[in-house]
This record gives structure tokens, C-alpha cells and sequence, in this order.
């Protein structure tokens, strides 16, 4: 059978309703001499012809077709002639109606005729979903072949989404250069076709920028015209793709702000809730919450579903709404798929919502669901959720079925598992103080999946689609050594295409390999015209974070530079600010891009793109900005970029001045000890330009310690600090020949993660401290906890030979 049909639709098979002349149309058809009288004859019966009757008029036609010697000719006067629209639209009314045979020969015909017509097609069996079924996989291979003639977009456009989850990688790139290629065939007006080209990358899960930025303009110019509906799919789909356009969210944003008190029907509504939460401001979301809790009572599970996950991501904390939304999940927990389970639990935890009798629940709608799961990417899920609930066990069921599908499980499967198993292990031993011999046995089975699984990869296209969203403790412990190998064998097939993936990979890792990045800035080098400027934050990032200069360092920079140069007015504010940030702990400050970001009108629209991003990736760029502003002020004064983060530094600093650990008590005592007394030590010093130093101490000409006057320092107890405004530069004056020194202690996340390589922010900061007039001293934490250092006498002697360049005393 070609495809599947759902119950419902045998009884209308069954006892579809036929006419009596039934046989004497069909062959009063076959009596026609050619396609006018055909043509009058669906014009005088188009009211009584049944769908056996529709196919048997299309074959008329290609009969008559195929004995004309100017083919091309007829076909054109038979597609355009009134009534094969006719024709048409009786056909699509009864394609549900028609037998396979009647269907194959009724594909056959219209793909003769023309490509709009199979598109439309393609739409009635996708409106059937038979998305995946053989008709529609000969309707993929039509569109193979004729390809390289369709010139309709529109058309192109429609097939394109309807035979997406058929294809081959391969063909999935000829199509969409093919629609690139189209695009400029088509005016701004076309928004329907922007959003199915959309819908076709998010279908093939590719974030292909050339064309996601033309659809964007499409979308931007039309913005004040699209409807709730439009707004709240091209939202999801960028979402997904995380395609990310600043001027089309604040458009739609102030479109969906007026809609508020407009829409008072519960399903419209929660569209907007979904479209307008995630960037609405304060006001926006009071009026929202307020609104939907007024409706709650008529939201249906999915409806409520929408809502939760929503509430998450707008980090919401009206308890009495998440309480009203959590009662309503509790109804339909039985009704609901194992990933929409995973959504829940996620969002309900996130939001600390707290019932005992909902988790309850959950965990056993969960265990249901497990117990008849075949599929490992389910069962992952799965147990991963019921990880995440208070007080997780791991029983035998759960067990049992994470070890029955572990062989056909990929690595994202296994690291869930694994994920879920640690969750289990640390739970057990904070509150049970115990962890069995099974959680350990199965630990040991995953990392030899994990082994095996990347043993089996030659393709790194494969390999990068198990990656990509890899995170956490057991693949960095156990895989992530074995996978830099793998990546090093298949380096020679990073390419333009995924080069910003495999980078942005090892930016996360934190996992300095020379041979990997030296072949990643290789790559751009060769190939940076078909890098879209969108992706030279992702390729710069592990060159940044892991301080690492590559060869040809200069010309690998200036190329992405000159790159970025021509988009430095499309980019969105954020992502300008990350790329400064980034050059910036490189030591490289391109002119243009700097003055960009420094200057009021982006300000301005940075201020606007803050407003609509959650609290911490707020407060995220608005430290990698000063951050910038103090790198550019301190390493290139001639740019002559005004300081102007002191009030943001005062207040987040003025909040972040505590009380010491008892690791730095330690240390505190020590340096007071080498040093000659407590007055000769500061604790947690911030510096001219806000840099926290964990100890600071002047030495005079001869490398005597000064003191510095009483400071009322307790232990446990920092000093308060006195602020002078619009002034970075505000201490006391050194005696001549004297020295200030800075002491920084440097954790696991100063260093990459393979080798003691320093990485950039940290050497940033020595190189600004050094700017400011400190000889610098880093501790790392490898060697103030090496076997060496394990006595107070070795750390003291250490201690002294850093600062007066002296061994034991």
C-alpha cells in the first residue's frame, strides 16, 4: 500500500456516494476527439463526477498529449485552459476519496503538466499526512529531476516543505541554493513564501544565513502588517533555528503589545502569551498574567502545556498563575506525550513550584510511559525526566530499561543517561550517605557505549549532529578526550559549512587542540566568502576563551574583520558586543568595529535589545560591554573611548563585597605572617577600572613591606569601600621605587581544560594589572595544591620566593 489512511475515513470509502450514470461518463470521456470536448464535458457534469471519474479525465488529456508532435505547446494550452482549474479543484476535493492507482496515475499526469499543480498536490497528501508515505516520495523524486527547470519559487517553495522529511542531505542543499538562487525572482511582497522557505529550514534543522536574513527582510518590511498567526510561527520557527533578529522581535513586540486588550479568546490568546512573554517588559507581563489567569479555566491541556513552558522562559514568579496552570497539567497528566512530560517537569522545577501530589503523579505517568518505550531517544527522556523530580530513585524498572536499549542508543541518548545516573548517585550519597554497586556497573556500561559509539564514526557531518548539543560532567570526564581524537582524524573535513559549529564545540569543551584550530583558521582563510558574517562570533570563540594565537594570527583576524566590516550595521547590538569582547581578549581592536559599538545610536539600540532579553543574558552583556570599554581604555587610549561604567560598577561591586572563605582566611594569615604583619596585606582590593584583586601589598625600593595605616581589618570581614565618582583612578601615590604587587589565585576555570594553558580573560587580567602599575602574581590552584605545598612551611616558602624573589628564611 502507498499510504495509510486514518479509520475515520473507511466509512466515507465504503459508502461514498456514487452517481447511477457512474459508467456512461467515463465512457462518454473515452468518446471524445480531443481536449475542448473534454473540457466541456467536465464543464457541463463538474457537479456529479466522482473521484474514479477526476482520474479518468486526466488520462483522457495526457493521451490526447501524447499524440501531439508540440508537446511543450499543448501543454502549455491545456495547463492555462479554465477548466483544468476546474479540474484541479475537483481533484483536490476527492484526493482523499481516490485509490492508489488512481492517485499514482492522477501524480503522473499533473507533473506533465505543470509544477504548480504538483505542488498543490504535494499540499492535499501533506493536509492527509502522508508526509513520509511512497507517493510522497515520488513526488520528491519528480521534483529531483526537474529541478534545474523550475523557475517558480511559489511553487518550489510548497514542495519544498511537503517532501522535507524525505530527503537526502544532499538534495536538501541543491534545494536550497535553488531557492536562493530564486529569491530574487520574487518581490517583498511574497511573505508566504518567506515563511515556508523558513518552515523548510527548520523541517531540515539547517540555520542557513544567507537565506534566514533575505525571509527577514521580507518579514521586517511587512511587520506591521502580520497577523497574530504569522507573528507567532516565524517566532517559533527563529526560535528553533535559533535565528536571532533583534529589529523584527521589537517590531512584532510593539504589533503584539497592542493586541493585549484585543483578544479575549482563550486560544488566540495563548499565541500571544507564547509570541509577546519571553520579550515583554514588566507592564507587558503583568497585563499578560493577569489576562491568561482570568482565562485559565477554559485553557485545554495543550493550551496550558504552551503556557507553562512560556512562564519558564519568561522567568516568571506569579505563583498564584503557575499554581492555576500547575492544576490544570495535574488534570491531564495521563493525556499527555513522554516530551511533553520532560517539558513539564522542566518547567515546573524551574519555576519551584512545589506539590508533592502533582510530582507524585508525574513520576507514575512517567513510569507508564517507560514500562512500553522502545525507543532509546524516549526512554532518555524519559528517565531523565524522572531524574529531575524531588527525591529521585533509581529502581529496578528504571534500570532495566535504560540497559535494554543502551545498544542502539547515540551519544546524546547515553549522555542523558549518564546525566540522570549522576543526578541519582549525588542524591544518594547527600541524603542516603549510600551508592549501590548497580549505579556504578551502569555508569561503567555507558562509557562503554560512549567508547564504542565514537569508535564507529568516518564522517564527521555524522559526528557533529551527536555533538552539537553535548554538555556536562560524564562526556567531558569519560568521551571527551577520545572525541578531540576522532575530530583530529576527520579534520580534513571541516569545511565552510561547519566550521562555526566544530568551533563554537571547542569554545564549550574549553579544550585547547592546536591542530584542530590551526585547520579551523586554515578553513576561513581559504573559504571565508562563503562564511556568512553571522558565523565569525562562533569561529572566534575558541581562539578568545582559550587564548590562542593561531599562525598567519594577523591575517586570520583581519580577514573575519574585513568580513564583519560591511555587516557592522545589520548585526544585532549583542552579538556586536560578544565580537568586540572576544577581539578583545585576543589583543586585537579593530578601529571600525569599536567605533561602531561606541557611539550613541548603538547605545541606544543595545539599551532597546536589553530590554527584551532575560535577566541574566541581560546582565551578561552588560558586563561583556564594560568589560570592552575597560580593555579599549586601558590597551588603546588613543582610540580616545571615554569610561563610562563607573555607576554600573559601583553598584554591582557595592553588592559583591562580602566575607572572606575560610580558604582566603587562611591565605590572609599567611601573607600577613610573610609580609610582617596584617597591615601590610588588603583583601579582595578593586583596582582603578574595577578589577577584584584577591590580595594586594606595596613594597618599598629595598622590598620591604609598607604598611597601609589602620584599616580595621577582621578576619571574615572586608573593609567597606568609598566611592568617588566618574574617577577609575583613585589611590594613594607609591614612594618612589616602590612596587605594588596584586595576588591572584587562579581556580580550574583560569586554565584550559587538557593543559595548565592560561586562558583569555585571565590573561586580559594580568595584562590590564600590569597596565595599571602592578607586578602581578598568579597562584595557580595546581600548585598551591600540589603535594610540594601540602605543609604551611613549603606554602610560606613559596609565598616568599613569588614576592621577594627568596627561598627559606
Amino acid at each position: 500500500m502507498l499510504r495509510l489512511r486514518a479509520v475515520c475515513l473507511f466509512p466515507w470509502r465504503l459508502f461514498h456516494f456514487r452517481p447511477f450514470s457512474c459508467e456512461p461518463l467515463i465512457s462518454q470521456m473515452d468518446k471524445c476527439t480531443d481536449e475542448e470536448q473534454v473540457f466541456d464535458f467536465i464543464e457541463k457534469n463538474k457537479a456529479i463526477l466522482s473521484e474514479k471519474q477526476v482520474g479518468c479525465a486526466f488520462n483522457v488529456l495526457w493521451q490526447f498529449q501524447k499524440q501531439k508532435t508540440s508537446l511543450l505547446k499543448s501543454v502549455e494550452c491545456i495547463r492555462d485552459h479554465p477548466q483544468f482549474l476546474t479540474l484541479y479543484n475537483l481533484t483536490t476535493s476527492k484526493v482523499e476519496f481516490m485509490n492508489d492507482d488512481t492517485l499514482v496515475n492522477v501524480l503522473y499526469i499533473t507533473q506533465q503538466f505543470d509544477i504548480h499543480v504538483l505542488s498543490k498536490f504535494s499540499t492535499c497528501l501533506a493536509d492527509q499526512h502522508l508526509h513520509v508515505s511512497p507517493l510522497m516520495g515520488k513526488i520528491a523524486d519528480i521534483v529531483n529531476r526537474k529541478l534545474e527547470n523550475i523557475r517558480d519559487l511559489r511553487s518550489l517553495s510548497v514542495l519544498m516543505v511537503s517532501i522535507s522529511s524525505l530527503i537526502s542531505q544532499r538534495f536538501q542543499e541543491q534545494l536550497v541554493k535553488k531557492a536562493e538562487l530564486l529569491f530574487d525572482t520574487i518581490d517583498s511582497s511574497q511573505v508566504n513564501i518567506a515563511r515556508r522557505i523558513v518552515q523548510f529550514l527548520r523541517n531540515i534543522k539547517y540555520c542557513y544565513y544567507p537565506l534566514l536574513e533575505r525571509c527577514n527582510k521580507i518579514f521586517l518590511s511587512h511587520a506591521n502588517h502580520l497577523d497574530l498567526e504569522s507573528i507567532s510561527k516565524i517566532l517559533s520557527l527563529y526560535h528553533f533555528l535559533q535565528f536571532h533578529s533583534f529589529e523584527f522581535v521589537l517590531m512584532t513586540k510593539n504589533r503584539l503589545t497592542e493586541m493585549i486588550p484585543l483578544i479575549d479568546h482563550p486560544a488566540s490568546f495563548v499565541k500571544l502569551f507564547i509570541a509577546l512573554g519571553p520579550s515583554a517588559g514588566p507592564e507587558e507581563k503583568k497585563q499578560l498574567e493577569s489576562s491568561i489567569l482570568l482565562m485559565s479555566a477554559e485553557l485545554t491541556s495543550q493550551q496550558a502545556l504552551a503556557v507553562i513552558v512560556a512562564l519558564e522562559e519568561m522567568e516568571s514568579r506569579n505563583s498564584r498563575l503557575i499554581k492555576k496552570i500547575a492544576s490544570i497539567l495535574h488534570k491531564h497528566l495521563d493525556d499527555y506525550k513522554p516530551i511533553e512530560l520532560l517539558k513539564i517537569t522542566q518547567a515546573l522545577i524551574f519555576l519551584h513550584y512545589r506539590s508533592k501530589e502533582l510530582f507524585v503523579k508525574l513520576r507514575e505517568a512517567l513510569l507508564s510511559h517507560l514500562k512500553i518505550s522502545v525507543k532509546s531517544s524516549e526512554i532518555s527522556l524519559l528517565v531523565y525526566a524522572i531524574s529531575m523530580l524531588p527525591s529521585p530513585h533509581l529502581d529496578e524498572v528504571v534500570i532495566s530499561r535504560i540497559e535494554a536499549v543502551l545498544p542502539q542508543c547515540d551519544l546524546n541518548d547515553l549522555n542523558s543517561f549518564a546525566t540522570s545516573v549522576l543526578r541519582w548517585i549525588q542524591y544518594d550519597y547527600m541524603y542516603l550517605e549510600s551508592t549501590t554497586g548497580k549505579q556504578l556497573k551502569l555508569l561503567q556500561k555507558l562509557d562503554h557505549y560512549g567508547h564504542q559509539r565514537l569508535q564507529k564514526f568516518n564522517n564527521l557531518n555524522r559526528l557533529w549532529e551527536e555533538l552539537k548539543s553535548l554538555k556536562g560532567d560524564w562526556f567531558v570526564e569519560s568521551l571527551l578526550e577520545e572525541t578531540i581524537a576522532t575530530l583530529q582524524c576527520l579534520m580534513d573535513e571541516i569545511n565552510y559549512v561547519n566550521v562555526a559549529g566544530i568551533s563554537s564545540f571547542i569554545a564549550r569543551m574549553n579544550y585547547l587542540d592546536t591542530l584542530i584550530l590551526d585547520r579551523i583558521a586554515s578553513v576561513v582563510l581559504q573559504q571565508i566568502e562563503k562564511i556568512h558574517p553571522f558565523a565569525v562570533l562562533a569561529i572566534i570563540l575558541p581562539f578568545s576563551i582559550l587564548n590562542y594565537d593561531p599562525p598567519q594570527r594577523d591575517e586570520f583576524f583581519g580577514t573575519c574583520v574585513q568580513h564583519l566590516n560591511s555587516y557592522l550595521t545589520v548585526l544585532d547590538p549583542l552579538m556586536l558586543v560578544f565580537l568586540g569582547f572576544s577581539f578583545a581578549t585576543l589583543q586585537y581592536f579593530p578601529e571600525d568595529l569599536l567605533k561602531t559599538i561606541f557611539n550613541i545610536k548603538f547605545l541606544d539600540r543595545l539599551d532597546s535589545q536589553l530590554e527584551l532579553l532575560c535577566s541574566s543574558l541581560n546582565m551578561r552583556v552588560q558586563f561583556r560591554l564594560m568589560e570592552l570599554n575597560r580593555a579599549v581604555c586601558l590597551e588603546c587610549p588613543e582610540y580616545q573611548i571615554p569610561w563610562f561604567h563607573d555607576r554600573f560598577c559601583q553598584q554591582h561591586y557595592n553588592k559583591d563585597i562580602g566575607s572572606m572563605n575560610g580558604v582566603q582566611q587562611h591565605v590572609y594569615k599567611m601573607l600577613a605572617e610573610v609580609l610582617g604583619g596584617i597591615n601590610c596585606v588588603k583583601a579582595s582590593v578593586l583596582t582603578p577600572y574595577y578589577h577584584t584583586v584577591d590580595f594586594e601589598c606595596i613594597l618599598d625600593k629595598r622590598k620591604k613591606p609598607l604598611p597601609y595605616g589602620n584599616h580595621n581589618t577582621t578576619l571574615g570581614k572586608l573593609p567597606a569601600s568609598h566611592w568617588e565618582s566618574n574617577t577609575p583612578i583613585v589611590r594613594s601615590r607609591l614612594p618612589p621605587g616602590a612596587e605594588r604587587i596584586a595576588f591572584d589565585f587562579l581556580d580550574l576555570r583560569a586554565f584550559c581544560r587538557n593543559i595548565p594553558h592560561l586562558k583569555g580573560k585571565s590573561a586580559m587580567k594580568k595584562r590590564h594589572l600590569e597596565i595599571l602599575g602592578y607586578r602581578v602574581i598568579q597562584i595557580p590552584h595546581f600548585e598551591w595544591n600540589s603535594m610540594a605545598l601540602s605543609t604551611k612551611e613549603a606554602r610560606m616558602d613559596y609565598l616568599r620566593e613569588r614576592i621577594f624573589g627568596e627561598g627559606k628564611s
